[in-house]
């Protein structure tokens, strides 16, 4: 698998293509099936936990488009945390977020097998997690271009399914199409007639955070992307800086019209809460239609985090702190090694979802929050270092600078230690920040034996021709 360009990744990016990668970073499992989750743990005032984690998701954006349009490189945020807080924080932040990446194509899977469930209940989900590893490993050995692509019209649909849903809710509200004369009314007072806007307290809007940060995990794909955009100086800025518009219509304003035509309480758990939401309405084509849209997101955030991890680790090589296999590429560019190697950890979905298929997704979704929020803790404490390190001259001379510097950054962080917090207080969540503080113990220790050492031994290889030059 090699070619003159065997060593390094293919410019095949387009502003296009980037655009909608950052959108199907953004609208995945998490809304569309750990809506309901969050949902049941706040009640209407999850609008809430969306707007401020939206608002801290768009400060990490813009401190990794900081860095990522200053020097934009394959390993990203790895690469920078390297750079500018040290190898052993590169080291484990590459690896916490390929580890990431794992966790939550596991939930994706597994919301996949969910979502085929709605058509073929007979079905073991076991066997739909299988089938969309296979399509998705051998689609990612193709090349960056058939990626954009694909991302491509997956994000197009989905963008178009949520407008076409959002139109059709407020179609409800209004005139009430496909009402029954039996069922619940609908309007905005289900935002609090059902035991108040906040029903939980505000104990259920802190608990909701950890289904709601999970749902924008991934976004930071748009920083990775720029190894291989096409003009990262010009469409990373554009798409970091569509983020709140995503936020508030992809996830408030969906979330409000759908717990507006039905009673948040009757929102469950079983699929998506899109499709139950039209399925009780008596909508069956409607439900049909999303949950083909459900399942192409499912697909299209797999893809995404395939790839991200693949580039995280196709960087990490380079640096050694990865193996070398890692950072070979085919003769399209694509570094086929850490595909195959994503392909065979997701199997061990099949297994979970054969094992325990009640339980896996709040299990996964938990785990994958820690591993979201360490990195984009990372960014942030890499982009402080980083701007610390500046002259004035320097920081006047960037090109994308993150606003109302060091405030906004610093309550970004704030809210981040937050959230650790949470997982740790709540008895359902307190198992994925051990299994993440396990995961974080187990990579220092890697470091320690292996990668420190190696580097040594380079180093010191490297000076020896020096030292023999001059005697």
């Amino acid at each position: 698998m090699s070619s003159p360009s065997a060593g390094s990744l293919h410019r095949g990016l387009s502003a296009r293509h980037i655009r909608f990668m950052a959108l199907g970073s953004a609208i995945g499992t998490g809304l569309f099936y750990g809506s309901a989750k969050a949902i049941q743990q706040a009640g209407p005032s999850v609008l809430i936990a969306y707007l401020l984690a939206g608002a801290a998701v768009y400060m990490v954006m813009r401190a990794l488009g900081e860095m990522a349009v200053h020097n934009p490189v394959p390993g990203s945020f790895g690469q920078y945390a390297s750079d500018y807080l040290g190898p052993f924080a590169g080291f484990v932040t590459g690896w916490t977020y390929t580890f990431e990446m794992v966790i939550v194509c596991l939930a994706d899977v597994t919301a996949f097998g969910i979502y085929m469930g709605f058509w073929f209940p007979e079905v073991p989900r076991w066997i739909w997690v299988l089938s969309i590893v296979c399509f998705i490993g051998a689609l990612n050995l193709c090349s960056v271009k058939v990626f954009g692509e694909m991302e491509f019209w997956l994000s197009l649909l989905k963008v178009a399914a949520i407008i076409a849903m959002i139109g059709g809710g407020l179609g409800i509200m209004v005139f009430g199409f496909g009402m029954a004369s039996d069922q619940a009314p609908t309007g905005v007072q289900n935002l609090w007639v059902h035991g108040g806007f906040m029903p939980n307290g505000i104990p259920g809007l802190i608990a909701s955070l950890a289904v709601v940060v999970f749902a924008f995990g991934g976004i930071e794909i748009i920083g990775i992307s720029a190894g291989e955009a096409k003009d990262p100086a010009r469409v990373i800025p554009r798409a970091i800086n569509a983020v709140p518009l995503r936020i508030l219509l992809f996830y408030v304003l969906t979330l409000f019209v759908l717990m507006s035509i039905f009673p948040w309480p009757q929102i469950g758990s079983q699929g998506s809460p899109f499709v139950q939401i039209f399925s009780g309405l008596g909508i069956s084509s409607a439900a049909t239609i999303l949950n083909i849209v459900v399942i192409s997101a499912a697909v299209s955030a797999i893809n995404s985090d395939i790839f991200g991890a693949g580039r995280m680790l196709y960087g990490m090589a380079h640096q050694g702190q990865a193996p070398a296999g890692f950072g070979r590429v085919s003769r399209h560019g694509v570094p086929w090694m850490t595909v195959v190697v994503m392909a065979v950890a997701l199997l061990a979905g099949v297994v979970l979802n054969y094992l325990i298929p009640e339980d896996v997704f709040l299990l996964i979704a938990s785990i994958a929050t820690f591993a979201t929020v360490w990195v984009w803790l990372m960014i942030l404490l890499s982009q402080f270092a980083a701007r610390r390190r500046m002259s004035p001259q320097q920081v006047a001379a960037l090109k994308f600078p993150v606003p109302l510097w060091p405030a906004a950054p610093l309550a970004a962080i704030a809210f981040m230690l937050l959230v650790l917090g949470v997982l740790g207080y709540f008895p359902h969540t307190r198992a994925a920040l051990v299994v993440g503080g396990l995961w974080i113990v187990l990579l220092g220790a890697a470091y320690l034996l292996w990668v420190r050492p190696a580097a040594a031994r380079a180093q010191s290889e490297a000076m020896r021709p020096a030292a023999n030059a001059n005697p």
